[in-house]
Parts: structure tokens; sequence; C-alpha cells
């Protein structure tokens, strides 16, 4: 197994890319850190990973934009746990696709906290591990939304522009530590994403997938796992990946009945 003793840390692994992501590493070995805000959902999740793969897991219910929870949950790691292989900051969300002059400040600071600073403050204190080791990779999920911005989109294509800014910069300042860092950016998924953005609106949130066949979470996991096994002098810096029915955050083959 290609990921045999390697520690892997996944934020949002309750669902959706993180779940998949979860299945992916763990299928190759890998023992994992997985955090998230449904604390039933990841000891679902453990469950299952223990049962399937023989996976050991260790779960930390956590809100990634509170930074003094995230700061305190890997300064206090137990020590098998601490020396972090893999970061994959996959927590994020949005919510809502009013004008910029109708939104609402909530939404905003929501996933402003998430997406941007919530991914700051965990590679913030997951990092300084990995440069002491000169080793690791740091998966940051972006979004086809950090390359495009489409109607409706504004504040959260910013976060996920930012996430690419991002990227970018920790692959300049861990430059020759060893430690290798990978933006991956999926067009149309189908997971809970367009629930949340359209606050648990299931109807319309299903439209969003009708009349093509999007990505699934399991398809973005094998990207990462793709990344994460590299050889150590290549590095999968940037990666857009689209269901086939897409062409850009706005073209979309739909056959609609």
């Amino acid at each position: 197994m290609r990921l045999n003793n390697k520690i892997a840390l996944i934020s949002g692994a309750s669902a959706g890319i993180g779940r998949a992501t979860a299945r992916s590493l763990a299928a190759e070995g890998a023992r994992l850190i997985l955090t998230a805000r449904r604390r039933e959902r990841l000891g679902e999740l453990a469950a299952e990973l223990k049962n399937e793969f023989g996976t050991d897991s260790f779960l930390i219910p956590l809100d990634v934009r509170v930074q003094s929870d995230v700061e305190q949950q890997i300064k206090n790691l137990p020590a098998d746990w601490r020396n972090i292989d893999i970061l994959v900051n996959n927590a994020g969300l949005s919510r809502g696709l009013e004008p910029l002059q109708e939104g609402l400040i909530d939404n905003w600071e929501e996933m402003i906290d998430t997406n941007v600073k919530g991914l700051l403050y965990m590679s913030r204190a997951v990092m300084p591990g990995l440069l002491a080791r000169n080793d690791g990779i740091i998966v940051n999920i972006g979004s086809i939304a950090g390359r495009e911005v489409y109607p409706g989109g504004n504040v959260y294509c910013a976060t996920k522009h930012a996430v690419k800014a991002i990227s970018d910069g920790m692959r300049i300042d861990t430059n020759g530590s060893g430690v290798r860092v990978v933006n991956i950016d999926p067009g149309l998924v189908e997971t809970e994403f367009a629930g949340v953005r359209f606050h648990g609106d299931q109807e319309r949130a299903r439209k969003v997938y009708e009349g093509y066949t999007p990505l699934r979470g399991e398809d973005v996991a094998e990207a990462v796992l793709f990344a994460v096994t590299r050889p150590k002098h290549v590095v999968i810096a940037d990666l857009l990946i689209f269901p086939a029915d897409q062409a850009s955050s706005t073209i979309v083959n739909k056959t609609l009945s």
C-alpha cells in the first residue's frame, strides 16, 4: 500500500470530497486524522474505514473558523499522531447566489471565514511540523470558481481565487524544503455543496445536477491520491478537473426533458 503508515489530516471529512478522500487514502494504508463539525458523522466514517480497511483514525470535531481551537487541537495531538505527512485542506462552502448589492453579510463572513481563514489557520498549525521534517504534502481543494467568476458567485469566487493565490504563495514559501503544495480545482461535483449554498433547498439544489453527469467526490479523491503518491521529485502543482459535459464555470451541456 502506497501510503502505509503515513498520517493524513483531512478537514471537512464528514461528507463529499473529504469523505471520499478519506476512503481513498485509507485504501492505500494511511492513518487518518479526520476533522469536521459533525461529530456523529466522523464517528460513522471512522467505523466504516476501520471495518473496511483496518484504518486507524483520530477524530477532531472542529470548526476551522475558530483559530484558537485549530491551534490547540494540532498542538495537543498525541505523540503517535503528531508527525503529519499529508494535509488536505478540503473544508469549504458556498452560501447564496445574490448579486453583490443584495448580498447577505452573514453569508459573506461564513464563506470568507471557512474557505480562506480556515485554510490559513489549519495550514499555519500544521506547516511548521512538515518543514521541520523537510517532507510532506499540502493539498488545497479549490474550485473552477478560483479561475473564473460567474453571475452571483462574487464572494464565493473571491474566496476560491484566494485559495489559488495561497497555494501559489505556499509553494514559494516552502520551495527547497521538501514540502510540496498541490492545488486541485474541481468543476461541478455532486455533493452537499448545492444544498448548503441554497440553505437546504433540496429541490433547487437537485436542479444544479440535472441533465448531465457531474463529477463525484470519488473522482476528486482519486486526483488527491494521485498527487500525494508521486515520487518526491514530482509535484502536481495545479490541477483542473471537469465533468465531460462542462467546458467552463457557465458552459455545461445539459439535456433536460
